[in-house]
């Protein structure tokens, strides 16, 4: 049998834990970054899934890059401070583009290095996540 205490202990823990998880894009979102430094370059990683291909492809901010039919524009990158926890962040739009039809908006929000799986681009094809901000 449980111990209510420790049972309770553990609730409060993980309720603790999804709600700091569910709220870290809300508050990033919200332009909340207080001890985030903006950079001028955001470095990428990209996977073409059918070839195998890893690429590093380096997005400066407010201009637009290639990988395969993707359109990636980094409007911003932003790293976390010496004294904080390592982090890089930044805000990604990404594009699908096919000869002959019109672009599909594929992803558009904030990607963090540290945690990829928290905010992903979903393609059957393609992945792309960040590394870090320069």
């Amino acid at each position: 049998m449980f111990n209510r205490k420790l049972l309770a202990a553990l609730t409060g823990l993980a309720l603790s834990a999804s709600l700091s998880l569910a709220l870290s894009p809300a508050l990033a979102q919200t332009g909340a970054s207080e001890g985030m430094t903006d950079m001028p370059l955001a470095m990428l990683q990209g996977l073409d899934k059918v070839t195998a291909r890893v690429v590093t492809l380096e997005a400066p901010v407010g201009q637009t890059v290639s990988f395969g039919s993707l359109r990636i524009t980094a409007r911003a990158c932003r790293e976390a401070s010496p004294v904080e926890p390592p982090e890089s962040a930044a805000f990604l739009e990404i594009r699908e583009e096919h000869p002959d039809e019109a672009t599909e908006a594929l992803f558009s929000g904030w990607m963090f290095a540290s945690s990829p799986a928290l905010s992903a681009l979903e393609h059957p094809v393609y992945d792309v996540w960040v590394i870090d901000c320069k």
